[in-house]
């Protein structure tokens, strides 16, 4: 009998006789994605699986299962920092800046710690990675460094690539395959300083209600999903939100009404970082940027339990982005 390679049965799971989209179980997709991050599967198998995964699209139990392996793969740091908030920003922004940034920086100088860790894609979009560097804010390239800016400033950013080389191989496969692979949403389920809170922007509404369903899973403290601008975790001021969250192993579903009537005048190129820049500084005033900021930071003061509810957490990321050029933090 020829040899067949361990991995395999994996393929045949997903390839089952009753047709594709027979679903692995938690701990199936844990140790096939432990097999991946051993560097036991070949590439070919890999392709595989990633495009079988897309095709039927992936369960909370596998997303799960994969971010149980992959999590475990990541050396943690020595001395790892208080962290509030674990912030994955992948999408990248193709119409507007990402203001959601702003949001996550807001949180920081107020007492909760922001990790936020992504990838630069090399296309038209605007990436976190590049938005930061126009604020005079440098990426870390090692979790301890990482530690040491969420110390100082409360809040760091860190590409996949320098806390995963096997995620950003699993991402890369992207380029081979011509489609997007679900390693983009296993990336964001990631969280290397287990913080309390994990945020999900999702381009698909259908995509949150796994995500929540997958954090509870892991064992998740808090989390939240949403529809977000462009997939990322920044609420779109003009339409209704739906927040997916999970406190303390309870689910909980609420819908936010739209902030402003009409968004801003459709533009051609990529967002003006130059724009960005000077609204945080407050140079140039834009009521759908300070909507889009204020918003995304309601809601995730709404998840953390800051805010008594919608009224409250607009009212208190009202302040905290009129103090924003204030030494003192703002009121709480």
């Amino acid at each position: 009998m020829a040899f067949e390679h361990p991995f395999a049965a994996y393929i045949k799971i997903l390839c089952s006789k009753s047709g594709l989209g027979h679903s692995l179980t938690l701990e199936e997709a844990r140790q096939a994605m432990n097999d991946i991050a051993c560097y036991e599967v070949e590439p070919q198998q890999v392709a595989a699986f990633l495009m079988l995964i897309r095709a039927k699209r992936e369960t909370p139990e596998e997303l799960a299962g994969f971010a149980q392996a992959l999590g475990a793969s990541i050396p943690r740091p020595s001395d790892p920092a208080p962290v509030a908030v674990n912030w994955p920003a992948y999408a990248g922004k193709g119409r507007q800046p990402p203001w959601f940034i702003l949001a996550a920086l807001l949180l920081g100088r107020n007492g909760c710690p922001v990790f936020m860790h992504g990838l630069s894609w090399g296309d038209e979009k605007i990436y976190a990675a590049e938005a930061l560097t126009a604020l005079g804010v440098q990426p870390s390239s090692m979790l301890s460094q990482a530690a040491s800016g969420i110390r100082t400033r409360g809040f760091a950013y860190m590409p996949i690539q320098h806390i995963s080389t096997v995620v950003q191989e699993l991402i890369d496969y992207r380029k081979l395959l011509g489609l997007r692979t679900p390693a983009h949403s296993i990336a964001r389920m990631l969280n290397p300083f287990s913080a309390p809170l994990m945020l999900q922007g999702v381009r698909h509404a259908h995509f949150a209600p796994i995500h929540q369903q997958a954090a509870s899973l892991l064992g998740q403290e808090k989390s939240l999903a949403i529809r977000g601008d462009g997939g990322e975790f920044e609420r779109i001021p003009t339409e209704p939100c739906r927040l997916h969250g999970l406190d303390n192993g309870g689910c909980w579903e609420e819908e936010w009404p739209p902030m402003l009537a009409c968004g801003p005048e459709k533009t051609t190129g990529r967002p003006d970082l130059n724009h960005f820049r000077a609204v945080w500084e407050g140079r140039e005033q834009d009521e759908y940027a300070e909507a889009a900021v204020t918003g995304t930071l309601a809601l995730v003061l709404r998840a953390l339990g800051r805010a008594g509810g919608r009224e409250d957490a607009h009212r208190l990321a009202g302040q905290w982005w009129r103090a924003r050029h204030t030494e003192e933090p703002a009121a709480k």
